[in-house]
């Protein structure tokens, strides 16, 4: 029997986790259809009342009461919802052609997802866009959350890269899109003074995180990756498999500004990757740059004349800290010992 490779079986158990999620998604989408079509005619009908006689906002108290009584097990009819179902219609029914739009789409997705994105979202591009984002990839409410709060849709596609030359179009575009700028990693917690082996090590460390930041379809195959060129040894940074894109992406990791040199690293290692890694059955080798922070007149310049795949990006982190106050800090294991001994005495006071 033949064994299974690491990176074989991690490629399925990405794909299997997304195939789950869309049904998951898609059983609680057949079950709430309906009570969306209603809440997008109660929605209307709210709207028309105020609007064509002197009801105000008083009568959604009533009509809460008066619903929640005939329908007690129904949640849905507190005030609260009712006031969230009149912001949806009316953000949508602003434009017919986009209402006519999106119903086919804002249907699909849970209510509570709904309210999410016509609350934080600015127009209606930007609304359209996690709509399909959530319907394609199953996203939770939290996620969904979060990336609209990372501003996931302004950074989506913005890359400096040269896909549009060294790609096949149909492959170009959706590798633009895969790729985000800024990345942010907020979920990291390093000193000021922090290195690239140590912005890797915490990467690694968080790795959910790290793959949902990178977003959908990306497979993690592992860091300071082995490849051999000629007699000598050289070690990839961050190695990852896309399922989508059909390709290694290869990671490299600056902790200062970038230098156009970067780019001829990076432009080795996805060589080197296509020559002794890739197979007849992937697509050509995809290379990203993340540095601190860039120019991007000088990324742009720095890609011409390659054509190997790659794109520049920069990073955010968030929770920098001064290196002297490292130590001070508690470990996570430290606060989960410290909450158990709390809950151990509360326990025991109560008995």
């Amino acid at each position: 029997m033949t064994q299974v490779s690491h990176t074989d079986y991690q490629q399925w158990l990405s794909s299997l986790k997304q195939v789950f999620r869309q049904r998951q998604l898609k059983a609680a989408v057949a079950v709430n259809t309906q009570l969306l079509e209603f809440y997008w005619h109660l929605g209307q009908e709210i709207v028309e009342k105020q609007q064509s006689s002197t009801w105000g906002q008083g009568f959604l108290t009533q009509l809460s009461k008066d619903l929640m009584a005939e329908f007690p097990d129904i949640k849905g009819f507190s005030k609260r919802n009712l006031e969230q179902i009149r912001r949806w219609y009316l953000f949508w029914s602003s434009d017919a052609a986009i209402a006519k739009q999106a119903a086919t789409q804002f249907l699909q997705i849970p209510w509570w997802h709904n309210i999410v994105i016509v609350t934080k979202a600015q127009n209606h591009e930007e609304a359209l866009f996690y709509v399909a984002q959530t319907q394609q990839h199953g996203w939770s409410r939290a996620v969904l959350t979060h990336q609209m709060e990372s501003q996931l849709w302004q950074r989506t596609g913005s890359t400096v890269t040269n896909f549009e030359q060294a790609l096949p179009s149909a492959q170009s575009d959706l590798a633009q899109q895969t790729l985000k700028d800024p990345y942010v990693f907020d979920f990291l917690t390093l000193t000021e003074d922090y290195n690239e082996h140590e912005l890797e090590k915490e990467l690694v460390s968080h790795i959910s995180q790290f793959l949902l930041e990178l977003g959908a379809g990306f497979a993690y195959v592992g860091k300071q990756v082995p490849v051999s060129v000629g007699d000598k040894d050289f070690y990839i940074d961050l190695l990852f498999y896309h399922v989508r894109l059909h390709c290694y992406v290869v990671i490299e990791l600056k902790t200062g500004d970038f230098k156009p040199e970067y780019a001829g690293k990076l432009n080795f290692y996805i060589n080197a990757v296509d020559g002794e890694i890739k197979t007849e059955q992937d697509q050509p080798t995809i290379g990203l740059l993340l540095c601190h922070s860039k120019d991007k007149l000088i990324a742009e310049y720095a890609l011409k004349g390659i054509d190997t795949p790659m794109g520049i990006s920069e990073y955010q982190l968030t929770q920098a800290i001064p290196a002297e106050l490292q130590d001070k800090l508690p470990s996570i294991e430290q606060i989960e010992r410290e909450l158990a001994e709390e809950l151990n005495k509360m326990e025991g006071d109560k008995s």
